[in-house]
């Protein structure tokens, strides 16, 4: 297959990160006017940790990226992630060391604020280093940017006097967008206090634009005039996005439905700077399992921290994929699902026409963390020898104290060469599953007796299982429950009533895996052991 034959495909595609990269084609017919790569960027405030919203924002633009690199057979790309350190804290986060500290530099730049947690030069760097871990824990390919070095360095020199240049024009944006008491104070440039070196919220008058020179008032009331120039100052939040925009020539940007507004003002600035407002979608929110907005002050959904113990980090940007516009609810109870159907598209993705491999998830999936020439993506095709449904119903069998040992005992029933180390992906599973039983499933398993019909139905299955090899195929192993279920002497007026009551006298719950693979899985010897004290429970 040729690359003009992904481009031909591409350029029809309609799955969502190829339809983003061809609003940017179609902004760059011919690529940049200036050759330079296309740049995509995402935005981070080190004032807390990174989180899941900082990883589906850095993810769903790589998507995009890749798409568009796909789309133009390889037109240069860059990801910048841009930490606004030069903000000023707000707010002191209940969950770190040294309060008092915090307390005493609250309004200064989070890049001049002291590490809390005394390990690095201050509380941004400690941030933007937590960032830069966990962005490269992922793979992702990045290059970081502190607003503190663009500002203290004088590379914004040049932006922050085009806005003084244009300060009216950008009061009368943003003037009739605030309320009252906010707008008699309100200024596009914020001065950092030469005595406090808090960050100023104070009316400003520009003095030598040119020279980048402003006058205010200080917190001692007296009158300072003062360079905005080298780290001297800090744009207002919309201002800023939009001096970045213009200041270093980025291409694409994608933020949260909460930041519309921003989006729309921040693009009327960028315009007065001289400047265009780049191509991105506004994503949706993600909402915990009753429907509410994740809040991590509130402290509900789901942390990504808690995906990687339940699940893999492949199934979480399965999850994340499809219909970035449509809210999703992130709650532990929907890890087991999207690994499976993460591993189920991956292994279906090599035998699609390539115009359904542009769509299927796994594809953008695998490319993600490379720039890759042609159609491929590696490791299509793969598959899992044992899903992770049925290793929850096998730790959930085994109990709340079962070991990764134990379950790898197991495994050998049911795969060649059982050897960790031969199957990292499954053993990643055990671990979570053996987790995820522990900490979700075993303390909700209730066995229910056995009704008549359905005890007369056990010890038929318990019959043919008595004469069944050891190693019997699970296909085999499943035909055998069939039929049994399919007996008219045993009242069941379907296959799912049947096997509803496998489920919950056998396993405790409600669902379950093919009954098949899990005998084949647990033993079969040890499957007649559930159903005996299944029946000896009657």
């Amino acid at each position: 297959m040729t690359d003009s034959t992904l481009i031909d495909t591409a350029k029809a595609s309609k799955a969502w990160p190829f339809q983003e990269a061809q609003r940017l084609l179609k902004r760059f017919p011919n690529g940049k006017p200036d050759g330079s790569p296309m740049l995509f960027e995402t935005g981070y405030g080190p004032s807390g940790l990174p989180h899941i919203g900082t990883f589906q924002e850095v993810l769903r633009t790589t998507f995009v990226r890749r798409a568009y690199e796909a789309l133009t057979g390889g037109a240069p790309t860059r990801l910048v992630a841009f930490s606004d350190d030069m903000d000023g804290l707000r707010k002191v986060p209940d969950n770190l060391p040294n309060q008092a500290m915090l307390t005493e530099n609250l309004g200064k730049p989070l890049s001049r604020i002291p590490d809390p947690f005394e390990k690095y030069e201050s509380f941004a760097a400690h941030n933007n280093a937590m960032l830069r871990a966990f962005l490269d824990r992922f793979g992702f390919e990045y290059e970081f940017v502190a607003g503190s070095d663009r500002y203290n360095s004088g590379a914004f020199d040049d932006a922050l006097k085009n806005v003084l240049r244009n300060n009216q024009a950008i009061l009368d944006i943003m003037l009739p967008t605030l309320r009252a008491e906010r707008a008699a104070t309100y200024s596009p440039i914020m001065p950092i206090s030469p005595t406090t070196g808090v960050v100023l919220q104070v009316p400003v008058e520009v003095v030598d634009a040119d020279a980048g020179m402003i006058q205010f008032t200080d917190e001692d009331g007296s009158v300072i005039e003062q360079s905005v120039l080298g780290g001297q100052a800090k744009l207002q939040w919309k201002v800023d996005f939009a001096m970045r925009w213009v200041a270093q020539g980025v291409d694409y940007e994608m933020y949260g439905k909460d930041l519309t507004d921003t989006g729309i003002q921040s693009g009327k600035i960028a315009k007065v700077l001289g400047g265009r407002k780049p191509d991105g979608l506004i994503y949706e929110l993600f909402l915990d399992e009753n429907g509410e907005k994740i809040s991590k002050s509130k402290g509900n959904g789901l942390t990504i921290d808690e995906w990687l113990t339940y699940g893999s980090e492949e199934s979480l940007g399965f999850y994340i994929f499809p219909n970035p516009k449509s809210a999703k609810q992130l709650h532990v109870g929907v890890v087991p699902r999207a690994v499976d159907e993460y591993w189920q598209f991956r292994e279906r993705l090599k035998d699609q026409p390539l115009d359904k491999q542009l769509g299927n998830p796994a594809w953008h999936l695998l490319r993600a963390n490379s720039k890759i020439d042609g159609p491929d993506a590696p490791g299509a095709g793969d598959k899992l020898p044992v899903t992770y449904g049925l290793l929850l119903n096998l730790v959930g069998v085994l109990g709340a104290e079962a070991s990764r040992d134990q379950v790898w005992s197991y495994l050998a029933n049911y795969i060649e060469d059982a050897d960790p180390a031969k199957h990292p992906s499954v053993d990643v599973l055990v671990e979570s599953a053996l987790a995820y039983n522990r900490d979700f499933v075993a303390p909700t398993l209730k066995k229910r007796p056995p009704v008549a019909h359905e005890v007369a139905a056990l010890r038929a299955l318990d019959s043919a299982l008595s004469e069944a090899s050891a190693d019997a195929a699970p296909e085999d192993l499943q035909t055998m429950i069939y039929e049994i279920g399919k007996d008219e002497e045993f009242g069941f007026e379907n296959l799912r009533d049947w096997f509803r009551a496998l489920y919950e006298t056998l396993l405790g719950s409600e669902q379950g895996p093919r009954m098949g693979s899990f005998i084949a899985l647990y033993g079969i010897e040890n499957s007649r052991r559930l159903i005996a004290e299944a029946l000896a429970s009657q």
